[in-house]
């Protein structure tokens, strides 16, 4: 958890939630080894997630996989585009993770997002995970190419792949 720079928590109002997947890893609802996150849109332009990790995401024991760390921020990045636009698309192009201290396998875990630079074809974005503690254990910088959803999938997404997520969101969350 953050504090402003009165010592107070930074607590942020939520706007809504973005809508999840059957099979994501970062969001799907069917996925069993997934991360099942809850992507919550926050008044201030972040985005917010909290998920849990299995012990099927561990490297070392008891310590989350970086490989896990990294998609996670590049999920939570990616689907800063979706602000306000709630059908805008996108993929990947550079993701750059700085790893500051180890992850543990099976607690709250949070990540946060937000928007730097925007063109009318590629957006740019920074997210830190976050330790139950507060302390930033990684950190992310991503740039995407927007691109329209039948040059991503060839199947698109059906209501049955891509749907309002059903999960009740706090009003507010500290960060």
């Amino acid at each position: 958890m953050r504090e402003t720079s009165a010592g107070q928590p930074d607590v942020q109002e939520v706007v809504r939630a973005q809508k999840v997947s059957r099979m994501c890893f970062g969001c799907g609802q069917e996925n069993q080894m997934g991360l099942h996150g809850q992507f919550l849109e926050l008044r201030d332009g972040r985005l917010y997630v909290r998920f849990r990790t299995l012990d099927e995401h561990q490297s070392y024991p008891g310590r989350v996989h970086g490989g896990i760390i990294s998609a996670i921020l590049d999920e939570t990045i990616g689907r800063i585009i979706q602000i306000g636009d709630p059908d805008a698309f996108s993929v990947t192009i550079e993701l750059n993770v700085k790893f500051r201290q180890p992850v543990p396998v099976g607690v709250e875990l949070t990540v946060v997002a937000w928007q730097t630079k925007r063109t009318s074809r590629v957006f740019e974005g920074q997210g830190e995970l976050l330790l139950e503690d507060g302390s930033v254990a990684a950190s992310g910088f991503a740039r995407y190419l927007m691109q329209p959803l039948q040059r991503i999938t060839e199947t698109g997404l059906t209501e049955i792949e891509w749907f309002a997520d059903p999960r009740a969101y706090p009003a507010d969350v500290e960060v």
